[in-house]
């Protein structure tokens, strides 16, 4: 081979090579470096990963001083590896930083908390998943602290104190113990390095704030004025009293003194986890009589008379009781309970002979208005009369009726006023429910009546204290339980619910 060839073969080889490598500058001996990578991307190699660590760190004065920490690190999606190579490109600290500083966040020290959704179904039947959340602090106290603080919000703070210090006393005839209180999510704490772009909750008020309302905007606020109650405040703003209270933690109860003037404030309740709590509860509960109605041939059918006046019995009950948020989701007996005083019946004569301006009994035949009736009209419509949670407002959402518990699973369930079904049937919300229509314009509704537990047809004229049903815990109920409510009008059809208690 010439000489010329041989020298045209090494130009070649060399071109070749240079454009394979490019302009990178190749070292003699291999050397160790750090190659960055940013969301998986490489953006070159450094001499020094711990310089490139303190050099982001010295440049970020402004994020040390909004969080109050002494270091700020890499962002999260940044990796810096170890290689050897034979590259000498090598580039500098603040070349790197001004590629990433506008791209990725940088990161501080401190705790992520994930708490776990819980599901929930609608008024439909339909499940929404629940949702899982992150949560972000600095100082891990910070999160213990506004638990604790979220929990004393559902719980008098003695009775807490108590509770957590093991200072409660014992029952001896009646009382309260609480046996547990937990955190129904999932909760776990992981130290992390917090992108500086999330949310960072540095205060135990603000952090709290958001547990309890579920945002960290300002609640809205009412000036009081002349004649307000905390009840009635709280039900003209879609809100129970409990949750006023709460929202309001300088009141001590519903009959705390209000001055015109004085700022409350209205927050609706969105809490970011489920504060459950089970007492041990002994009580002296009255047990409501029965009606017995005896028809009379003899007298007219507009005439009704109590013959013998009922008397309301006194029981000793022993109940495990289950609270979620504050709120009675669950009442269970436990142990036999002790008859202190029994209950003498209600009986009623009602006449049957027609005498002129007599009504039909037949469905749909009575006036839908009617004057108020007056108190005693309407019976209890349960054999106990433990109320677990009233009729107005649950997190902005109006709860129509009186919830009553402690009777036990298919206790009888009466009709409250004499009348015609006009209900009998399963809806997912209300369970296994009964409507009935009275003469006057109202209605009344029982609802979570267990399965094979409605007594009553559709058409069927009913007296009042006649058992029409069981206590059960069907449909969109979370315990044994009745919803019992009381219309002006066909329910859920142009009615409207009215507080039954006033009738009582």
């Amino acid at each position: 081979m010439s000489k010329k060839i041989n020298i045209m073969l090494i130009f070649i080889l060399i071109f070749s090579v240079f454009l394979t490598t490019g302009f990178t500058k190749i070292s003699k001996e291999p050397q160790t470096v750090y190659r960055v990578y940013l969301k998986g991307k490489s953006l070159g190699i450094i001499k020094s990963k711990k310089s490139l660590e303190n050099y982001i760190d010295k440049k970020q004065k402004e994020i040390k001083e909004k969080y109050d920490v002494d270091k700020v690190y890499v962002p999260s999606d940044l990796d810096i590896v170890k290689e050897t190579t034979y590259d000498t490109n090598v580039k500098s600290n603040k070349e790197i930083y001004n590629e990433i500083k506008d791209i990725s966040p940088f990161t501080i020290s401190g705790f992520s908390i994930k708490l776990k959704g819980e599901d929930t179904k609608d008024v439909n039947g339909k499940t929404s998943k629940g949702k899982n959340q992150t949560i972000y602090v600095l100082d891990r106290k910070v999160f213990t602290d506004s638990i604790e603080r979220t929990v004393k919000s559902f719980i008098p703070k003695e009775e807490y104190e108590s509770y957590a210090n093991d200072t409660q006393k014992e029952i001896q005839t009646t009382g309260k113990i609480i046996e547990n209180i937990y955190i129904q999510n999932k909760i776990t704490i992981k130290k992390t390095n917090i992108p500086v772009d999330k949310k960072i909750y540095q205060t135990e008020e603000e952090l709290s704030k958001y547990l309890l309302f579920g945002t960290t905007e300002d609640q809205a606020k009412y000036e009081i004025k002349e004649g307000d109650t905390i009840p009635d405040i709280a039900f003209n703003n879609k809100i129970s009293t409990e949750e006023f209270l709460i929202a309001n933690p300088e009141l001590q109860d519903e009959n705390s003194l209000l001055s015109p003037g004085q700022i409350v404030t209205l927050g609706i309740l969105k809490p970011q986890f489920s504060v459950v709590e089970v007492d041990h509860v002994v009580q002296d509960i009255e047990s409501n009589y029965t009606t017995e109605t005896v028809e009379d041939s003899s007298k007219c059918n507009t005439v009704s008379e109590v013959t013998q006046a009922g008397v309301k019995g006194l029981n000793r009950v022993t109940q495990k009781i289950q609270k979620v948020n504050g709120e009675t989701v669950n009442t269970v007996g436990v142990g036999e309970k002790v008859v202190l005083k029994e209950s003498i019946k209600e009986i009623v004569v009602k006449g049957t002979k027609n005498c002129g301006g007599d009504y039909s009994y037949g469905y749909g035949a009575w006036s839908n208005t009617g004057p108020r009736p007056s108190n005693g009209y309407f019976g209890w419509p349960a054999s106990c009369s433990s109320v677990s949670s009233p009729f107005g407002y649950r997190w902005g959402v109006l709860h129509d009726g009186t919830d009553i518990a402690g009777c036990g699973y298919g206790s009888a369930i009466y009709a409250a006023a004499e009348g015609v079904v006009v209900q009998s049937a399963y809806k997912y919300d209300n369970g296994q429910f009964i409507t009935i229509q009275h003469p006057n314009g109202y209605y009344s509704m029982y609802a979570h009546l267990c399965n094979g537990c409605r007594y009553a047809n559709v058409g069927q004229y009913v007296q009042k204290g006649q058992v029409i049903g069981g206590m059960g815990r069907t449909g969109a109920a979370t315990g044994v339980h009745l919803h019992f409510s009381i219309w002006t009008g066909y329910p859920y059809r142009g009615g409207r619910a009215v507080n039954a208690m006033q009738f009582y």
